[in-house]
């Protein structure tokens, strides 16, 4: 009898309270904010959102950047260069009501790009959890991560996730798509497993 009422206090605190982060990171308001050029940040997003849910955000900028390659890499060097933060037409009602904030943004001059700077320059992200997500052109994240680590001091940073996307100097756009999206599902949910978004 002692132990059925052991069970039953124990099955009680887990419902109250949570038996796994899992559980407890599903009752939190997500948040995905993305930069994405040829659409390979935005399938991950995408991918994110399908399964743990949460709104979808992608930063606008109020002067886009040039259609032509070359003359973005230039504009993006200098910006880096001078510490240039583009503004955003992209505005965000009521973060504060958002837990966990994923992140999703390309390497560009093998840094974070200037427009997801911007955003967490603008946006108070103190004392939630933050989520890096990335595609890249196969040379990798870059100091994106680390950017993201001293540009949130005060939040809880999770272990991101990065993936290898188009190659835009060489034409490649758009590659997360029919077999390569049902790959990249299921990376996706492994490593959602692994920081414990995802049962």
């Amino acid at each position: 009898m002692k132990n059925v009422i052991v069970i039953q206090i124990i099955t009680a605190l887990c419902i109250s309270f949570g038996c796994s982060n899992a559980q407890s990171m599903a009752s939190k308001k997500h948040l995905i904010v993305y930069l994405s050029r040829t659409n390979n940040t935005k399938a991950i997003a995408e991918i994110i959102q399908r399964n743990v849910g949460g709104t979808l955000v992608p930063l606008e900028l109020e002067k886009p950047y040039p259609e032509n390659y070359q003359q973005t890499v230039q504009q993006v060097v200098t910006e880096n260069e001078i510490g240039y933060l583009p503004p955003l037409k992209t505005k965000i009602d009521s973060i504060e009501k958002y837990d966990l904030v994923f992140l999703g943004f390309p390497t560009w001059d093998m840094q974070m790009p200037p427009p997801m700077k911007s955003f967490l320059h603008q946006s108070n992200l103190s004392g939630k959890t933050v989520i890096p997500f990335n595609t890249n052109a196969g040379y990798g994240v870059g100091s994106g991560f680390q950017t993201v680590k001293e540009l949130c001091a005060h939040s809880k940073i999770l272990e991101g996730f990065e993936t290898k996307g188009g190659v835009e100097k060489d034409g490649v756009y758009f590659v997360i798509k029919d077999k390569r999206a049902k790959e990249a599902e299921t990376e996706v949910r492994k490593w959602l497993q692994k920081i414990k978004v995802l049962e």
